[in-house]
């Protein structure tokens, strides 16, 4: 049985969903892998220190950044995180090689960003010739030491051609850089079971006439939705608050003259969509490829609070022509105006877009791990 590590952690929430994902559907392929996920919190902090000292995780402090809406001078810690990485390197190769040392992988995909050099340094420290690969779970690169590392024997799996072309910029040799047709989704948001949407609508309360919105923050909401919500008083929404309870309730207390639905936390976020005719949100990999997915036409911003590794998804969505990109959420009115007068064309290249990744992905890690076995019996036989 071959070992094959999933490495994430929980800020933000993709990490996590991804590496759930690929578990899933490579058990429903049927390799003879023997899957485990690994949360780098906890092989680097098995005493959960951190956690003891502070109340919080350390993704928390990330992720109660992202629920308050105050993501400005995110770039700015950006640098500083990279820069304790760097010195503490050394500590985390030597802890790292140790959990390598005693599981055993075959094969380690990381998918997670910044932490990478010190995954590849310590797995060939613990385990020489085992692969390494890095898929992206966003659709561009944030150089340098984001994602990619320069000199490594690291391999890439890119989502987009833009993220792509950066890895062969930053060094990587073509070979190891390897293509998905997006971004990596739940199996359920590719297997849709039969839906009444026009009945279920009107279940909800919903004119199954009327272009209705769903509004999605990631999983623990964003005080920006009440915003949102006050300025469209007359646009039929789905808002979608996760464990945000407090927003949940703000939110239903708001009056509005069009029905509103407001939902906690959901393993349904796929069908909720497919009861939507447009997404309004931030312009993250999951929540944007997953309303593409789902045939959504897509509301996002751009200005000095997007993350800087989210900045060039608003590029795809122009490029693409897959939605309305605007500065602030005040222009939310105007941007719904012109995604409903043009929804047809909108919708139509929504429906262009083809993203098969969370099964192409497993096909490509097979494909590396039988490229180390066929260059390790080469070696073997060559000495």
């Amino acid at each position: 049985m071959i070992n094959v590590d999933l490495v994430w952690f929980n800020a933000g929430g993709g990490h996590r969903a991804a590496a759930q994902a690929l578990e899933e559907v490579i058990v429903l392929q049927g390799r003879p892998w023997r899957v485990r996920k690994v949360n780098l919190t906890e092989v680097l902090d098995p005493s959960r220190l951190f956690r003891r000292v502070t109340g919080i995780e350390p993704e928390d402090v990330y992720n109660l950044r992202l629920a308050s809406g105050f993501t400005l001078g995110l770039a700015q810690e950006l640098k500083l995180l990279q820069g304790m990485i760097r010195v503490a390197h050394p500590t985390l190769v030597q802890r790292l090689a140790r959990h390598w040392s005693a599981t055993q992988p075959d094969l380690v995909v990381s998918l997670i960003p910044n932490f990478n050099r010190a995954l590849h340094d310590s797995l060939a420290l613990a385990r020489p010739g085992v692969p390494f690969v890095t898929v992206l779970t966003d659709m561009a690169d944030h150089p340098p030491a984001f994602w990619v590392e320069p000199g490594t024997l690291q391999h890439v799996v890119c989502g987009t051609e833009h993220a792509a072309q950066q890895a062969l910029a930053a060094g990587v040799a073509r070979p190891r850089i390897h293509r998905s047709s997006g971004m990596i989704l739940r199996p359920d948001f590719h297997f849709a079971p039969p839906l009444d949407v026009a009945s279920e609508r009107r279940r909800l309360g919903l004119d199954p006439r009327l272009p209705t919105g769903l509004v999605l923050f990631g999983g623990t909401g964003s005080r920006v939705m009440k915003r949102i919500a006050e300025a469209l008083p007359d646009t039929p929404l789905i808002l979608m608050c996760g464990r945000n309870d407090a927003l949940a309730e703000a939110l239903r207390g708001l009056p509005s003259r069009a029905p509103r639905v407001v939902v906690g936390y959901t393993h349904e976020v796929a069908r909720w969509m497919r009861l939507a005719d447009f997404f309004i949100g931030k312009p993250g990999p999951g929540s944007l490829s997953e309303a593409v997915q789902q045939g959504l036409p897509v509301i996002v911003t751009r200005n000095a609070w997007t993350m800087p590794q989210e900045r060039w998804n608003t590029e795809w969505v122009q490029a693409h022509g897959l939605g309305v990109v605007k500065r602030s959420f005040r222009e939310v009115h105007a941007a719904v105006a012109a995604l409903v007068a043009d929804l047809p064309r909108y919708r139509a290249n929504v429906q262009g877009m083809h993203n098969r990744a969370v099964f192409e992905v497993p096909e490509i890690l097979a494909g590396v791990l039988a490229q180390t076995r066929t260059l390790g019996v080469e070696t073997a036989s060559s000495s």
